[in-house]
């Protein structure tokens, strides 16, 4: 029997070296750290259990050679206590190419994770498919993309791109509700550098092509974005601390380390919004003046600045905030911050976690360019997804709600709960500004001083119809709320809200404007 065990443990030391000692030094001399470096870095200290470490498939028919592992490090563990499961892919091994039995891995450990009703973590970095075995390699990356596909909203899904992911491959991280990336060293792309040269003639390179830069910024497909392969795993582990572990869960709460009163008054607010709609202020300041311990995670903080999503907690639940940011667009609705706030409004709504907007909007943004690319269809996404959801909803209308956006953001008739709004705030179809210059366009024209006459009007219509207590006056306000106290509100809500049952209509499945 010692003999035996001998053996397991020789074959298990040789799996542990992956592609060998000089392919290990090659990945770290590229500053990257090898599958099982990485995963004792994300999971808690000891708690990583390997499963099907002695898979291999060695075919000499094809001219397939052993490869230890497949190329991919699968098996379960706790962060923060908590279980996760998770795949790494090994690139000292085929450079992590997937044939059929990495898939297998990855398959399995999927299914595991659903059947256990925790999150799965996948850690990429691979060269694609392992050429050698075929369609079999095609086959396998279906499969992954089935499983991503069905488990979405059945347990939180997370790509980490640790280097190469291409071709084929990165549909798997882009069904995934979360990616991260890491800066100068992972890069996504269909086709690489080579291929659009001798498609096209343009050049460029890998990291200009499909890096964290890149798709943080400018095609939206990362949400997270860090120097270094031990800050992004972090992150990773900062996000889990919002999440649940399935949808039949709620978040897990923390208790706030501020020791202020939950009833205290944020005298700060009175002045971070200026009541001059033409001025700008970066919402992220308010946001974290109401959250508990001014803690907020941004979620594609680099794209479509425009419009603000994260979470952070009140009371010490997890909420997910949709805020406009009038710093950047003067916080209007675009085709990128329509699709930005859809998905985040439907990841939220898919485990259980409340929705608090903050609303300073002067409408969708008007152009040639937006209207030719789908500003209809995108800006339709949020209605759906609004209208959808059946979390708990507030809005706090902070200062401007103009037109279509002020009933695309959770609006009373599109399903919030609880809507508020600040003392300054104007609701309206239209600015007062422009809605004065048509509606008034006689008296101003024939008045002996139009430019006066026009001023006087626009005070008249804000008087008139822009300001919260008309709307409130209809029940479509439910309260005009001193700033100060828009944490208790909101924490008052939030509470009240705690057991909300809402279901939709008996459906196979919606059918949002894609």
């Amino acid at each position: 029997m010692f003999d035996k065990v001998e053996e397991m443990e020789e074959r298990r030391d040789h799996v542990k070296r992956g592609g060998g000692e000089r392919r290990i030094e090659a990945q770290h001399e590229k500053g990257k750290l090898t599958a099982r470096e990485r995963i004792e870095l994300l999971l808690d200290e000891g708690t990583f259990v390997e499963l099907n470490p002695f898979i291999v498939k060695t075919s000499h028919e094809f001219g397939i050679a052993e490869a230890p592992g497949e190329g991919v490090v699968t098996g379960y563990g706790k962060i923060d206590g908590r279980l996760v499961f998770l795949f790494a892919q090994d690139f000292t091994v085929f450079g992590g190419a997937l044939g059929e039995m990495h898939a297998s891995k990855i398959i399995k450990i999927m299914d595991l994770a659903v059947e256990n009703g925790a999150p799965i973590i996948g850690l990429n970095d691979s060269g694609g498919a392992r050429i050698q075995e075929g369609v079999l390699s095609l086959d396998g990356y279906g499969h992954i993309f089935y499983r991503n596909a069905i488990y979405s909203g059945v347990i939180p899904q997370i790509s980490v791109i640790m280097g190469p992911c291409a071709g084929g491959a990165v549909y798997s991280p882009a069904i995934t509700d979360f990616v991260f990336m890491v800066e100068n060293t992972s890069q996504m792309f269909i086709t690489g550098p080579k291929v659009i040269e001798s498609v096209t003639g343009a050049k460029i390179n890998s990291e200009d092509l499909g890096g964290a830069a890149v798709h943080s910024a400018i095609s939206g497909n990362a949400h997270f974005t860090a120097p270094s392969e031990a800050e992004v795993l972090s992150q990773v582990r900062q996000l889990l601390y919002y999440l649940p572990s399935n949808h039949k869960e709620k978040p897990p709460s923390k208790k706030s380390s501020n020791s202020s009163s939950a009833e205290e008054r944020i005298q700060e607010l009175i002045d971070l919004v200026p009541i001059d709609g033409r001025k700008v202020y970066d919402v992220r300041n308010v946001v974290k003046h109401i959250v508990d311990d001014g803690e907020f995670m941004e979620v594609h903080a680099a794209f479509a600045k425009n419009m603000v999503t994260g979470f952070a907690r009140i009371g010490g639940e997890t909420i997910g905030i949709v805020a406009n940011n009038p710093k950047m667009m003067a916080g209007g609705l675009d085709i990128n911050s329509s699709d930005k706030c859809a998905r985040f409004i439907r990841f939220c709504d898919c485990f259980n976690i409340p929705l608090i907007t903050f609303e300073d909007v002067s409408g969708f943004i008007p152009g040639v360019q937006q209207e030719h690319g789908g500003i209809i269809r995108h800006g339709a996404k949020i209605l759906f997804a609004y209208s959808e959801a059946t979390v708990p909803k507030i809005t706090v209308i902070l200062r401007k709600a103009f037109g279509g956006a002020y009933v695309a953001l959770n609006s009373k008739a599109i399903g919030a709960d609880l809507v508020f709004a600040w003392p300054n705030a104007e609701i309206a179809v239209m600015g007062p500004e422009g809605a004065a210059t048509i509606i008034y366009a006689k008296e101003i024209r024939e008045s002996d001083n139009p430019e006066q006459t026009r001023l006087e009007k626009i005070e008249e219509y804000r008087r008139r119809f822009a300001n919260p207590y008309v709307a409130s006056a209809n029940g479509i306000v439910d309260d005009v709320i001193d700033p100060r106290d828009t944490r208790k509100v909101i924490r008052n809500g939030l509470e009240m809200l705690r057991n909300k049952q809402k279901s939709l209509p008996k459906k196979k499945h919606g059918n949002i404007p894609l």
